[in-house]
């Protein structure tokens, strides 16, 4: 199989997010709730101590814009309000009574979904949470276009160079 018939990188990154997320989502609605797989990461970080929307970008290494989107959606549905901080640059995030209470119920969820990814870790064989740790600080280290660009100096194609 060469590299034409391979899905890539960041193919499999999304449809192994995907199945996640739907598998996440799947439970929820059994569990009753009306609840978005999205909101997880914002309030785990705010329960966890986050108090502003960079607090939960830095835990949750997902771009301020998303987890801005996702305040807004947290704050029309009750579970999050926003107040004033101390520097008046930015506003604070704290989770509402409704919120708190959300997190309780889903304190025990969270809890079995990291057990269901340790059982999955188990049956493939590899740490998969620790392998995409160390990539993301790989790259973090040297960018994707720079590694793209070190890897097609070195490709030929058709007994063509990337620098013909």
């Amino acid at each position: 199989m060469n590299a034409k018939d391979k899905p890539g990188l960041g193919e499999l990154l999304r449809y192994v997010g995907e199945l996640v997320e739907q598998g996440a989502e799947a439970h929820y609605r059994t569990m009753g709730l009306n609840y978005r797989a999205r909101y997880t990461p914002v309030l785990r970080a705010l329960h966890a101590g986050a108090q502003t929307v960079t607090d939960v970008t830095a835990r949750s290494h997902l771009t301020q814009g998303a987890i801005s989107q996702t305040v807004a959606l947290l704050e029309a549905d009750g579970l999050v309000s926003r107040h004033a901080v101390d520097d008046g640059r930015k506003s604070g995030i704290r989770l509402t009574a409704a919120g708190l209470a959300l997190v309780g119920e889903l304190e025990l969820h969270w809890a079995a979904i990291f057990a269901a990814i340790a059982r999955l870790e188990e049956e493939i064989g590899h740490p998969l949470r620790r392998a995409l740790e160390d990539a993301a600080q790989a790259l973090a280290r040297e960018g994707f276009p720079a590694r793209i660009a070190a890897a097609k100096a070195g490709l030929s194609i058709g007994g063509r160079t990337d620098a013909e």
